[in-house]
């Protein structure tokens, strides 16, 4: 048999005419202007439509590498770590005797005393320390005292107690831990009342630093250190009363006791210093701008320098924010823990025989601004202010006193309520 010949495609038989009618379909099914699939050539290219575009997600950069991802992978272990936070509330009602006791004038209506009685200042019941944490917070996380005895509510010493509260928000937890100081100022001789106190925070100091230079320490070390002092001064300072009949501000000569002057400018080289006017609701608006410019002097003539600090100032953005702070120094407050319905909304305020005082209304007092410093804005700040200045400052310290110690076969101890 001869070998079979080559199939030939011919253009008239079945197939080619039914080639020729699909190729004519095609061409009538496309759009007016269009060319088929056979027009992807260079020559047709400005012919051609641009594609339809398609639900697809969108092509990485080339250049991307994923170094913003750090800060998601941040925000998740420190969720699961969650956050410590310390704060000490320091304040005396009193203060030493010249500034416990003030003699009142007899023409004054609202007492009745006799020129030469001597009586406690107005605000016995105290400075509102616990009120205003549990405002801060909203939660009642203040040591809370129950029924003392007749010797208990005059501590012979000052009695550093400490509470813990485990509190979560959105998912975040945090360890907050609220320090209280009765006793402090509370007696007749007040020389060196302060030292119990920096003893306490040097004592945290202490202990996390021998966890740190431990050889098997921990994966994370409990941090007792004290971030924050709210240092509360009572509304009517170290004042020179007047009869009512004589109003004036000027007349209203107040300024920072010798105890509250001596205090804050031991303890703020150890600690950071946020100055509040407890209870401010008890002064008029002309005498709340008079106190305040007072104290204000004060803290500059005796170098007493408090929180935010102008030296840690990292850039200028900073500084701006910080200088709106400091002007509001110190912090005229009220605390409250009750709610109230003003003009339909839940309020937390104060309410009196006048009107209701709204706590978180900044017309009001200036709660608003120091929950903003402490918790909102400034928090991560003061406790890396605390570890990267105070408490480095006393590492420092010690680990020269301990290396002068083996150098010269001393044993040495821990300091205690050494200024640093």
């Amino acid at each position: 048999m001869g070998s079979p010949k080559p199939w030939l495609f011919d253009p008239q038989g079945p197939f080619g005419r039914q080639a020729a009618a699909g190729v004519g379909a095609k061409a009538t099914e496309a759009a007016p202007g269009s060319v088929g699939d056979m027009a992807d050539t260079p020559r047709d290219a400005g012919l051609k439509q641009p594609p339809a575009q398609r639900n697809e997600k969108a092509p990485v950069d080339f250049g991307y590498v994923g170094i913003d991802s750090i800060l998601e992978q941040m925000r998740r272990k420190a969720m699961k770590q969650g956050f410590e936070f310390n704060i000490m509330v320091v304040g005396v009602l009193g203060g030493d005797a010249q500034a416990s006791l003030h003699r009142r004038p007899v023409t004054c209506p609202l007492w009745s005393a006799t020129p030469t009685s001597p009586v406690l200042s107005p605000g016995q019941s105290g400075l509102g320390k616990s009120t205003l944490i549990n405002t801060l917070f909203k939660s009642k996380i203040s040591r809370k005292s129950v029924q003392a005895t007749s010797e208990e509510r005059i501590p012979k010493t000052i009695e550093i107690k400490s509470i813990t509260h485990d509190i979560e928000e959105k998912g975040v937890r945090m360890k907050l831990t609220v320090i209280d100081t009765p006793g402090f100022g509370d007696h007749i001789n007040n020389e060196n009342c302060w030292q119990p106190i920096m003893k306490f925070i040097n004592d945290q100091y202490e202990k996390y630093l021998q966890e740190e230079v431990n050889i098997n320490r921990k994966k994370r070390i409990p941090d007792t250190r004290v971030h924050c002092c709210l240092y509360f001064i009572p509304a009517t300072g170290h004042a020179s009363h007047v009869p009512l009949a004589t109003p004036s501000p000027m007349s209203f000569r107040s300024s920072l006791r010798p105890l509250d002057i001596e205090f804050m400018k031991r303890l703020s080289k150890v600690v950071n210093i946020v100055p509040v006017i407890a209870k401010a609701d008890t002064l008029t608006l002309e005498e709340r701008v008079y106190f305040k410019q007072r104290i204000t002097a004060d803290l500059l003539s005796n170098g007493i320098d408090v929180y935010p600090q102008k030296e840690f100032d990292e850039d200028s953005e900073d500084r701006l924010v910080n200088e709106k702070f400091r002007e509001m120094i110190p912090f005229a407050v009220v605390g409250s823990d009750h709610e109230y319905q003003v003009n339909g909304k839940r309020i937390l305020g104060r309410k009196t025989k006048w009107g209701t005082i709204e706590v978180e209304n900044t017309t009001h007092c200036e709660f608003a601004y120091l929950r903003d410093l402490l918790i909102r804005t400034h928090m991560q700040n003061i406790k890396d202010i605390t570890s990267t200045i105070h408490f480095e400052a006393y590492r420092v310290k010690r680990l020269h006193e301990g290396s002068s110690a083996v150098a010269n076969g001393v044993e040495e101890k821990a300091p205690e309520a050494q200024e640093m």
